[in-house]
């Protein structure tokens, strides 16, 4: 892993910065900015204050405009905050320009994405995943926040003639870059070998923007005990545990979530874990019904899915936390005819919208897990009929 001096320390105090222009709207990037604190949480620090300004466009030298830096500055400077996070990719430039005024450390969205992955990964390939993907994000900033790369090589012959110390980095992160993909490409070539050994049994992933309960649905109908608690990507690598309904087999995948601005080179660096994805035969989407923005992440989680080529396969579409959601939808003096009301026009307009493909369930509460059960125990039977027709054993 990059030994980075931007690594985010525990309970640090931090700002938020978001830009309001033509492409985010005044809604959305308050939207953003809050995701952008449980993002910090998750990472270890403490958002106390946002910032955001009215601009057509960031400004190319500090982001945001002259006036807008110095309230920050007086602020950071006011509460002894130690961390600016912007939730747009800063450059290196701006990156550099904004310290030095700020005199505190500053990352971008990518930056406390990377770094939360960092921390998550566990095995081999999200290890040197997320460290390609930190590589990556680092090379076209060198320049501008620069501060001289610990010499992996070194020694006589180790620089050209007339090359300068960023000239040498630079070659330094490309050759790094290329050893970390030839790596990567080993392990794929294991785990692509690992995936085509289990057999023809018919495969189902969970996927679905992060935090929605996948892993927790995951322990649920697999009976396994996954990793899962209420923080972002708390799932890095794919887990697949066979399950067995009624004497039908199959296997199931929990995999890493979505979130809104995943830095591509992440998306990149993960190609081999989203495979889980793509070679699926069913998608479970998982969706928090209870988040005031669930819309906007369902059309995240699909964007991602038409991505990956992975959005014409079949879609069970998994309404989870409805506990949460009647908590926050009606007060204790509401009629139960009216609350039954409430939810049946909300049921109604997804089974319209799926074409009567979603669960409507809470799986911390165990609600209607055996509908949900028996809803993915028949579309793996159809999935059967057509991929191997003569396993008429697992159709009944």
């Amino acid at each position: 892993m990059i030994d980075k001096s931007n690594k985010i320390e525990q309970e640090q105090k931090a700002v938020l910065v978001g830009l309001v222009n033509k492409d985010q709207s005044e809604a959305e990037v308050k939207e953003y900015l809050n995701e952008l604190a449980f993002l910090a949480e998750t990472a270890g620090a403490v958002a106390v204050k946002t910032f955001y300004q009215k601009l057509p466009r960031p400004d190319s030298k500090t982001f945001v405009g002259k006036g807008k830096l110095e309230e920050i500055k007086d602020y950071v400077w006011e509460k002894e905050i130690q961390l600016a996070i912007f939730d747009d990719e800063l450059t290196g430039s701006q990156i550099s320009n904004i310290q030095k005024e700020l005199e505190i450390k500053v990352i971008d969205r990518s930056d406390l994405i990377l770094d939360i992955f960092a921390s998550r990964a566990r095995t081999a390939q999200a290890k040197v995943q997320v460290e390609l993907a930190q590589y990556q994000y680092i090379l076209p900033r060198l320049r501008g926040m620069w501060s001289h790369l610990e010499r992996q090589g070194g020694g006589i012959g180790s620089r050209g003639p007339g090359e300068t110390e960023i000239e040498t980095d630079r070659r330094i992160v490309k050759d790094k870059i290329s050893l970390l993909r030839k790596r990567l490409a080993e392990i794929d070539k294991q785990s692509f070998t690992q995936r085509k050994d289990r057999g023809e049994f018919i495969r189902v992933a969970l996927v679905g923007y992060t935090n929605v309960g996948k892993s927790t649905i995951m322990n649920l109908l697999s009976k396994s005990e996954v990793f899962a608690e209420n923080k972002l990507f708390a799932t890095l690598d794919t887990t697949t545990r066979k399950v067995v309904f009624e004497n039908t087999p199959f296997l199931l995948s929990d995999t890493v979530g979505f979130i809104r601005k995943l830095p591509h080179h992440l998306v990149e660096s993960f190609k081999s874990t989203l495979d889980e994805v793509r070679e699926a035969d069913i998608l479970l989407h998982v969706v928090d019904i209870s988040h005031q923005q669930y819309e906007d992440q369902i059309g995240v989680v699909n964007k991602t899915l038409q991505d990956l080529k992975a959005f014409e396969k079949p879609i069970l579409t998994i309404f989870n936390k409805m506990d949460l959601y009647e908590k926050q939808t009606f007060d204790e003096w509401l009629e139960d005819d009216v609350k039954q009301e409430i939810l049946q026009d909300l049921k109604q307009r997804w089974q319209n919208i799926t074409r009567g493909n979603c669960v409507f369930v809470s799986a911390l509460e165990r609600k209607n897990i055996d509908d949900l059960r028996q809803t993915i125990l028949n579309k793996v039977r159809e999935m059967y009929q057509i991929r191997y027709p003569y396993k008429s054993e697992y159709f009944f």
